[in-house]
């Protein structure tokens, strides 16, 4: 059945110019989105490049473990500071195991910077994170970056995943 739907011009007019303010909100949320997809990226990029440039083993983009690390990217944005765990957080094996990452083994690198190509240089300068980054025991990574006031707050999570047992 069909339902008649009356509006005056007057009222569509209204709408219509609601949703064409809307749209510089929504089209800046999606650019901000879209660029820190590509930050991530970069990073990613930049890890296995480093990775390739010392003999090991690529690393293969993990889904579940970027969202632990946006999460945490996320938290040291709003916290205005670095940390691996802030009070009340969960530590970084609950956050991979909450987002759904099954792993023998964990580590994670974090950074705040201008532009993806500081951070790679920070991690790969620091011989902890170098460590963490070049650990031929990891075979997965997720990224996550969060932009607050110009800097970029990220976070390179790195795991060995355990493997998937076969089906019966």
């Amino acid at each position: 059945m069909k339902v008649p739907i009356s509006i005056s011009i007057s009222s569509f007019l209204r709408m219509a110019c609601a949703c064409l303010a809307a749209l510089p909100f929504l089209a800046g949320a999606a650019m901000a989105q879209q660029g820190s997809e590509s930050v991530e990226r970069q990073i990613f990029d930049a890890a296995n490049e480093a990775r390739r440039a010392q003999g090991v083993a690529r690393l293969k983009w993990d889904a579940s473990l970027a969202r632990a690390a946006k999460q945490h990217a996320a938290a040291m944005a709003r916290q205005d500071s670095l940390s691996h765990q802030f009070p009340g957080e969960p530590a970084l094996a609950a956050r991979a195991a909450h987002a759904g990452v099954y792993f023998i083994s964990l580590s994670e690198n974090v950074a705040q910077g201008p532009d993806a190509g500081n951070l790679s240089d920070q991690w790969v300068k620091s011989p902890e994170h170098r460590q963490n980054l070049l650990d031929p025991d990891m075979n997965v990574i997720g990224v996550g970056v969060v932009e607050r006031n110009g800097e970029l707050f990220a976070v390179e999570d790195f795991a060995k995943i355990k493997p998937t047992a076969p089906l019966p």
